[in-house]
């Protein structure tokens, strides 16, 4: 099995774009398949966000000039922030822009403070907001080219769109995730080549797993079609206090950091976790490293830890 390993950033807790700029940079120089951001406009925690958040999309755009392997998208974008239509036409051109690199991420949204504070509309009821969005986007993308894309739905109407521009690859990969027992996982097998669960102990990923690979076969999908993939908060150094430090560099204390769900320690430790979460079937690895100042972290964790992982895919 190929296993994909990205890094994974929340650029909204204080990051300008230069600092993703050159922290995408090194994870390309690094050999890491991806880079993928949040899509938020409010700091969480007790964090200020200086020096302000960034656009999700407009950012994976100027990355898209400025890296030439890495893969760049969203994890995830939330459907309460931009139409569909408008978001197929910006992925369509990031995709373009990047040569074929970009992938979407896509969820019903959940941080209702930052909706409040920007003004953006927040319904209580999401979940038919993002199927409806996933079938007009990938409609939009697979309309061939001189015919028209029309759909009528509860809460959003196209008619007669000409369903431009189109994406460079035949098919932009569409990551659903979370922990929903029924929905998400009927939405994932649905929609989505890719299938996310973030934030959990490794017996809910693999009960998570389940429930996904049982949906695609419900629908008549062969689960092996989609991706399955995790997502984990990641500190990483050779020493005990180089944990410490960069633990208490995100408000987090090590040891509280440590336990059976985040990616904490030497090369050793980190290894062996991947391996356990590859033995539940994960594909793609996403490393959640949330300060984005830190190259060395970044350094360590592409130098000693991932030339070691099972079956690297995508290393320069």
């Amino acid at each position: 099995m190929t296993v994909e390993y990205c890094v994974f950033t929340e650029p909204q807790q204080g990051a300008s774009y230069d600092t993703q700029r050159v922290f995408a940079q090194r994870a390309e120089q690094l050999g890491f398949h991806g880079f993928f951001r949040s899509d938020h406009y409010l700091a969480m925690g007790d964090r200020d966000g200086l020096p302000g958040p960034t656009d999700a999309w407009t950012t994976l755009a100027g990355l898209a000039r400025e890296t030439t392997r890495i893969r760049l998208g969203t994890l995830v974008s939330s459907v309460t922030y931009r139409h569909p239509g408008v978001l197929a036409i910006q992925v369509a051109q990031v995709d373009d822009m990047s040569g074929g690199r970009a992938e979407l991420g896509l969820g019903t949204g959940w941080f209702e403070a930052e909706h409040l504070a920007y003004g953006i509309p927040f319904p209580a009821r999401r979940f038919d907001i993002l199927e409806e969005q996933l079938e007009i986007v990938t409609g939009l993308w697979q309309t061939p080219v001189g015919e028209t894309f029309t759909y009528e739905g509860v809460h959003h109407a196209l008619e007669d769109s000409p369903a431009l521009p189109k994406p460079v690859q035949s098919r932009v990969p569409v990551i659903v995730g979370g922990a929903g027992p029924r929905r998400t996982p009927a939405l994932a097998a649905a929609h989505a080549t890719e299938f996310n669960i973030g934030f959990k102990p490794e017996a809910e990923i693999a009960e998570r797993f389940a429930a996904v690979q049982a949906a695609c076969e419900t629908v008549g999908r062969d689960p092996q079609t989609l991706k399955l993939s995790v997502a984990l908060p990641t500190v990483v150094g050779a020493t005990e206090a180089d944990l410490a430090r960069r633990a208490a560099a995100i408000g987090r204390d090590v040891a509280e950091f440590r336990g059976d769900t985040n990616i904490c320690g030497d090369a050793s430790a980190v290894i062996a976790k991947v391996q356990r979460l590859t033995a539940l079937g994960a594909q793609r690895i996403y490393f959640q490293l949330e300060d984005m100042t830190d190259l060395d972290q970044l350094a360590y964790l592409g130098e000693e830890i991932l030339p070691h992982l099972p079956s690297v895919a995508g290393r320069a």
